[in-house]
């Protein structure tokens, strides 16, 4: 899979992904009027606009993006109608040819991480018949539980030509409280770093690992030292554009080849209808507005690489 994702972001030029994070209070009125008018004020009713306000989305940027990332806490939230449009929001990108990373941070062990890793990524047995639960193509796994929750995820990416993205140091701010913790003088990030390129060993594509990490935009002097220990591990970057992290501090997550990493902004594209920046494509235009963030990340982003 992770061929696949290199592939696309080299065609598009685009080494982005859009976090489909939404919150109710981001669906424009509109939406929310029509959808509550059908199945009232309930957990259905916003399930069903959150489906709506991410299928324009998609619609307006799937041509010029490689991959989605669906936070499934913003879906949980509302119940099973929730988990219903995140099924749906996954199924729908897929068919429009994005590849979809399901922000899921599952760390168990044994069979629990094997039943996490069952239902986002391979086939659950039903019967006479192997059926997928959700329909990601990478998820994110939290490592602190050690190999035992790692490996159960890796047999599955074996099984499917999946991959995961594992927490190595992430972008809020108490991050630290833990991940920059030295044992005998090496932060636990890095011991994190380079335990995930063991794993990733098992289970590489043609250049990079389907085995990639998650590394904050938020800490970039982080991100150079990460790049080195993990040359063949690619970095899903989150912490651009809201949280507070810049273009130029991201190009040393990349590789010389200007590949090596893919940066996420979610609530600076799909709440850029809100922004003074994008006002004037108005409320209704909402997910024209998106589309044009999407253009201005990108353009920031390559022109940033270019110039490095």
């Amino acid at each position: 899979m992770i061929n696949e994702l290199v592939k696309k972001i080299s065609d598009l030029n685009a080494p982005v992904v859009v976090g489909l994070d939404p919150m109710l209070s981001y669906v424009p009125e509109y939406i929310k009027e029509k959808a509550f008018d059908e199945f009232g004020e309930s957990l259905e009713g916003a399930g069903e606009a959150i489906w709506q306000y991410n299928k324009a989305i998609v619609d307006a940027i799937y041509d010029l993006i490689p991959a989605v990332k669906p936070q499934i806490a913003m879906y949980e939230q509302f119940g099973i109608p929730g988990l219903v449009a995140f099924s749906k929001t996954c199924e729908y990108c897929k068919k429009k040819g994005l590849i979809v990373i399901g922000d899921i941070k599952r760390g168990d062990i044994g069979s629990t991480s094997g039943a996490y890793a069952t239902g986002h990524l391979g086939k659950v047995q039903v019967g006479s018949k192997s059926l997928y639960g959700f329909t990601e193509d990478f998820v994110t796994v939290n490592p602190y539980l050690g190999t035992d929750g790692i490996k159960p995820f890796i047999d599955v990416c074996k099984e499917e030509n999946k991959g995961i993205f594992i927490l190595v140091k992430t972008s809020n701010p108490s991050s630290g409280e833990f991940q920059d913790q030295k044992i005998d003088g090496t932060p636990l990030y890095e011991l994190v770093a380079k335990k995930v390129v063991e794993w990733g060993e098992d289970l590489m594509g043609d250049v990079y690992s389907n085995v990639g990490c998650v590394v904050g935009a938020t800490y970039p002097e982080q991100g150079k030292t990460l790049r080195k220990l993990m040359p063949k591990t690619y970095i899903l970057v989150p912490g651009y554009g809201a949280q507070g992290g810049k273009a130029e501090d991201l190009v040393d997550y990349f590789n010389e080849d200007g590949l090596g990493a893919i940066v996420n902004s979610s609530r600076g594209i799909i709440t850029a209808y809100k922004q003074d920046k994008y006002a004037k494509f108005g409320e209704k235009n909402f997910a024209d507005a998106s589309r044009q963030a999407v253009i201005d990340m990108i353009e920031d982003i390559t022109g940033a690489l270019a110039r490095r």
